[in-house]
Order: structure tokens, then C-alpha cells, then sequence
């Protein structure tokens, strides 16, 4: 066993370092991905014995188990009191608080009742329901668009849509923090993958310029409508006058802007009015609409194709009836009940200005996703775990999801977050933030 390091800490945790022994320091995720043996399942093993560790130090915060809805306050059973215990939900991407509402409750309930539990096949045979139909529609009408596809996962709307329309003499231009999602996409779509610094759009040009230069056929510049580890938004129209530029088309993932920003909540392109002006909108309808699914809106011919192109789609048994009722009255809730995203706007300026205040380093964090920046994984570790003893429920984030000097707590706020919650979630990060020299 190995102790932790003190070296250049302040010296009111020097204690609490000095008790702390974990085999694995230093360790992380990325160092289990790739382990040469004969064999294969040779990886799995050190992997295990990495997150028994963890357990066993109270640092296991993945995959908590809810006994309760993903709302503001959820119950959970507590791997390490084995005690039932309530904790302030800080880590759903409910923002709405849509999962539970009771519109779309009531509308998944009656498509259930309807349809049944399944849709009973692939979109392209015979699992296409009626209920599909008025959501694709609602979906493009939502985004500006001629029409709209759905999947069921934004993950795969995200991998079918790039390999479908990426080929080989093509080339995907991605900036670094996409989701891995966009990612996989262009890895499986047998085109060229080129990245550009993030949010950096001299950087974009440069890529652009050199892409030029090696005469690839088609251009398809991919970002993030708001970005998933940051919080920070896209210059969108920068993006599109360079994109017009170099003759290349825009894809732009909605995943965390849908019922989030925009004046009637509608994402990204709405939030710079140039709704109808992006060539592609793609997302998941799990973050604010709350349920599951994924979607891509474009043209009529863009979407025809995708239809028959799309592996992720032509692949997989159709969404099932209850979500698809459920995310077409939760595109109505969005569209007739704006207060909801009024009181989410609130809680986001209320704990970003406070945090701010207290000193935390936030990054670019300007919407419902507010990273803290920690900076040392293992001082995030003790973190961590001292933000759950004290019944917070936010999810660390290690590398290689981010790179090691920007690991964080990750904060995700909802419309139905109280002021108690919100107070009380300052209070244990301003405490513990203090303690381990963050502030």
C-alpha cells in the first residue's frame, strides 16, 4: 500500500492525507483500456480488484442505486451504511423535472394502454407506430426543420447520422469536446476524423484550410449545441460564416441546449435566431424532455436518407410506445408551461453567481451544467466522498473523460430544485471546497 502524497497541500487536511491508502494511485480508467495478454479477458481482473479499492476507501460514486424518482430529492440504498438515505439530486439531466410530471405521466400511461409495452419491430418493417409519426413531426417542427428521425438513444442517432453520411473520401471536423457518441460516429463511418481546439474557431479555420488543401469531397463540421462536461455553448453563427465559407455543412448535437436555452426553449439555433439555417439538429430526448430516445431533424432528403443509411436505426426495434407518448407531451409541456425553464434559468444564475462568490473555478459553465474544477483526482476523490457523506448526490469526473488537471465535480440543476436545496448544496460545497484548499 502507498500513501498518498502531501507534498504542497495545505497542512489543516495534512492529517487526513496521511490515513489514506490506496494501491492504485494515480490510477485511472484509461489505464485498464489496454492490457497485451494472451489471454483477452486478462483486463478485467486488475480492473476489478482498481474498483473493489475503491469501495473499499468510499470511493465508488458510479452507479449509485435510486429507490425513488429522478427528481429533486431522490432515495437511495448506500453501498456503504447499507442504510435507505435521502440525498439533494445534484447530478440528473431531468432539468425540467419532466420525468415525473404529470402531463406526460399520464400521456405515457395511455400509449401504453393503447400500443402496449413495445412497438414489436425495426422502424422499417413493420414497428413504425402512429405515435412515431406525430413525434418525428413535432420534432421538426420543434427544430425548425422539414423533418426529423428517431432513434432510441441519442447515442445512436449520434453514431448512425455520422456514419451514414460520412464516407470515405469525406471528412468529420469535430471540436475536441464533442460527445463520445459523435465520435464513435465518425470512427465507424470510414472518413477521415480531424478535431479543432475547443470553442476555438482560428483553430476550426486552420483545420478547414488544411482539409482544403488534401482535397477531401464532403465537409461536416460537428459540435456541441451546449457542451457536456462544461456547460459553455457553441458560437454558432461564427461557426456557420466560416462553415459557408469553406463549403462545408453543419451538424450540431442538442443534447443539453433542448428545453434548456432559447427563448421558448426550442436550443441552440433559436437561442442565435437561425432556426432553419443549421443543416443538421440532432440530440437526445433524455435530457430535459426527460424520457429516452434520440433524434436527427433535417431536410426531407437528408432524413429519406438516413431512413435507409442509418445502421443505429434500420437495427433497432422501434422506440416503445410509453416513451413515445411521453416525450409528445412533454414537447407540448415545454412549448405551454415557460415557467418551468424561468425558475431552471433562477436556480442556474442563483448557484453560479454563489459558487463564484465562494471562489470555486467554474470554467466557461453558463447553462445547467456547472463543473467545479478540482484539478488533483485524488483530492477529488476525498472530495467526493465528503459531498456524499453530506448527502449530495454530484458525480465525479476523472480523466480520460477530462483531462487530469480538470477533473470535477460535475453539477447538473433542475426547474425543481427548492431554495432549500440549492442552499443547502452551497453550504456542504463552500465547507468542503474550504477544507480541501479549493477556496
Amino acid at each position: 500500500m502507498v500513501k498518498i502524497s502531501i507534498i504542497g497541500y495545505n497542512q489543516n487536511i495534512i492529517s487526513e492525507w496521511e490515513e489514506i491508502e490506496i494501491k492504485y494511485q494515480g490510477k485511472n480508467l484509461s489505464d485498464f483500456a489496454d492490457f497485451p495478454d494472451p489471454n483477452i479477458l486478462a483486463k478485467t481482473y486488475p480492473f476489478y480488484e482498481f474498483m473493489e479499492e475503491m469501495a473499499e476507501q468510499e470511493f465508488h460514486h458510479w452507479s449509485r442505486i435510486l429507490s425513488s424518482p429522478s427528481e429533486h430529492r431522490v432515495k437511495i440504498l448506500d453501498r456503504y451504511t447499507n442504510e435507505a438515505r435521502e440525498m439533494i439530486m445534484m447530478a440528473s439531466n431531468n432539468y425540467l423535472g419532466l420525468t415525473t410530471h404529470p402531463a406526460v405521466v399520464e400521456a405515457s400511461k395511455k400509449a401504453l394502454e393503447k400500443f402496449g409495452a413495445g412497438a414489436g419491430s425495426v422502424p422499417l418493417l413493420g414497428g413504425t407506430l402512429e405515435l412515431h409519426k406525430e413525434l418525428e413531426n413535432k420534432l421538426a417542427k420543434m427544430k425548425g426543420c422539414e423533418d426529423a428521425i428517431i432513434f432510441t438513444s441519442g447515442y445512436s442517432s449520434n453514431v448512425g447520422c455520422v456514419s451514414a453520411l460520412v464516407r470515405k473520401d469525406d471528412v468529420a471536423i469535430n471540436d475536441r469536446l464533442n460527445h463520445a457518441s459523435i465520435i464513435d460516429g465518425c470512427r465507424l463511418s470510414g472518413g477521415t476524423f480531424r478535431t479543432f481546439k475547443h470553442n476555438d474557431l482560428d483553430s476550426l479555420e486552420n483545420v478547414l484550410q488544411t482539409s482544403e488543401e488534401r482535397g477531401f469531397n464532403g465537409k461536416l463540421i460537428i459540435v456541441d449545441g451546449v457542451f457536456s462536461m462544461d456547460g459553455d455553448i457553441s458560437n454558432l453563427p461564427r461557426i456557420k460564416g466560416i462553415a459557408n465559407q469553406y463549403g462545408a455543412k453543419i451538424m450540431i448535437d442538442e443534447a443539453h441546449a433542448t428545453g434548456v436555452i432559447g427563448e421558448n426553449g426550442r436550443g441552440t439555433p433559436e437561442h442565435f435566431m437561425m432556426e432553419g439555417e443549421i443543416d443538421i439538429v440532432a440530440g437526445t430526448l433524455s435530457k430535459a424532455l426527460g424520457i429516452v430516445g434520440g433524434f436527427v431533424a433535417s431536410s426531407k432528403e437528408v432524413i429519406n436518407y438516413l431512413r435507409f443509411y442509418a445502421r443505429s436505426h434500420m437495427f433497432s426495434t422501434a422506440l416503445p410506445p410509453a416513451s413515445a407518448g411521453a416525450l409528445i407531451a412533454g414537447i407540448d409541456v415545454i412549448d405551454n408551461e415557460p415557467d418551468l425553464r424561468a425558475k431552471l434559468w433562477y436556480n442556474i444564475n442563483y448557484m453560479i453567481s454563489n459558487l463564484k462568490r465562494m471562489g470555486f473555478n467554474l470554467g466557461n459553465a453558463e447553462t445547467a451544467i456547472i463543473p467545479i474544477i478540482v484539478g488533483d483526482e485524488e483530492k477529488l476523490k476525498l472530495i467526493s466522498r465528503e459531498v456524499h457523506q453530506a448527502g449530495i448526490f454530484v458525480n465525479p469526473v476523472y480523466y480520460p473523460a477530462v483531462p487530469k488537471k480538470l477533473s470535477r465535480l460535475r453539477l447538473s440543476l433542475m426547474a425543481t430544485h427548492t431554495q432549500e436545496d440549492l442552499d443547502d448544496t452551497l453550504e456542504v460545497m463552500e465547507k468542503a471546497g474550504k477544507k480541501y484548499g479549493l477556496i
